[in-house]
């Protein structure tokens, strides 16, 4: 632009400014912006490098000015707080790393961090949106399925009174088992099955060996009702035995000391309720015969 110069700035550290970064206009101070050593500011503003100013003696800097707010309270303060906004913080980080000032760029970077840390999902569960979908993660699992079939529209009858109760604790525990089991089991959900308004499907190198469906019809003296039913036992049944298909490296050692009958050194960990029964009976005749003698 015509009447654009450059020129040398050095004065003293009480000495105003006027900035037009990117088209945002800052005032400041020359020892606001040459308050910490070895940043691109400090060198602009202390006579090491020439800046651009216009006619009407505004400093230019080609850079996006929506953060420099921030890059000037740094400066200030040697602390700024970031703004929750992660592509906000993405633009601080640039920035800072533009002007050199590697501990604004080192606070980005860890703002960062933290909330990757806290946004990664505990656990993941799928939505099937089709059934050929559905058959490729099956037959692709490398874990254990666990499928919850739920389709609350699909119901040509009234429900009755507890099928919407039942059917909110169907979800609460499926949700339970995914955050306890997820790291053993897939969990995924349908929502498209042509008639299935609550089942459970599990499934075990590709094929299902249990379904647990929740509802059922009843009659009521006017009309069908659809029932649906919270099976919880048999639910949490049907995912433990999800394990006796899981693809491990070797056996699970504290499934094994918990399943066996005798321990380390021939010490019995655990007996049957009929073999406790036995002892003491052995244990009664032994006593009675030390007696009789």
């Amino acid at each position: 632009m015509s009447g654009d110069q450059r020129t040398v700035i050095k004065g003293n550290p009480s000495q105003y400014v006027k900035l037009n970064v990117g088209g945002s206009l800052y005032y400041t101070t020359i020892g606001t912006l040459t308050k910490v050593p070895d940043t691109m500011l400090q060198a602009m503003f202390s006579g090491r490098m020439e800046v651009l100013t216009d006619s009407e003696g505004w400093i230019l800097i080609d850079r996006c000015g929506k953060h420099f707010g921030t890059i000037l309270n740094y400066l200030r303060d040697a602390a700024v707080p970031l703004p929750a906004n992660t592509t906000d913080i993405e633009e601080i980080l640039a920035e800072a790393k533009f002007y050199c000032m590697t501990g604004l760029a080192n606070l980005a970077e860890k703002a960062l961090e933290s909330r990757n840390a806290v946004m990664n999902p505990i656990c993941q569960v799928p939505f099937i949106t089709s059934e050929e979908e559905r058959k490729q993660f099956i037959a692709n699992a490398t874990r254990p399925v666990v499928e919850l079939l739920i389709n609350r529209h699909n119901n040509k009858y009234s429900y009755t009174n507890t099928s919407d109760e039942n059917l909110l604790k169907n979800l609460e525990m499926f949700d339970r088992l995914a955050l306890r089991f997820n790291g053993r089991i897939h969990f995924i959900k349908d929502a498209i099955g042509p008639s299935e308004i609550c089942c459970w499907r599990f499934y075990g190198n590709a094929k299902k060996f249990a379904e647990v469906c929740c509802t059922s019809i009843v009659y009521a003296t006017d009309r069908k009702h659809t029932k649906v039913e919270f099976p919880e036992a048999r639910i949490y049944e049907e995912t433990l035995n999800s394990f006796l298909y899981e693809n491990r490296p070797g056996p699970d050692q504290e499934l094994m000391r918990a399943t066996s009958v005798r321990g380390l050194g021939g010490v019995t960990n655990c007996t049957s309720d009929e073999e406790e029964e036995r002892r003491n009976i052995r244990s009664g005749n032994m006593g009675k015969g030390i007696l009789n003698r």
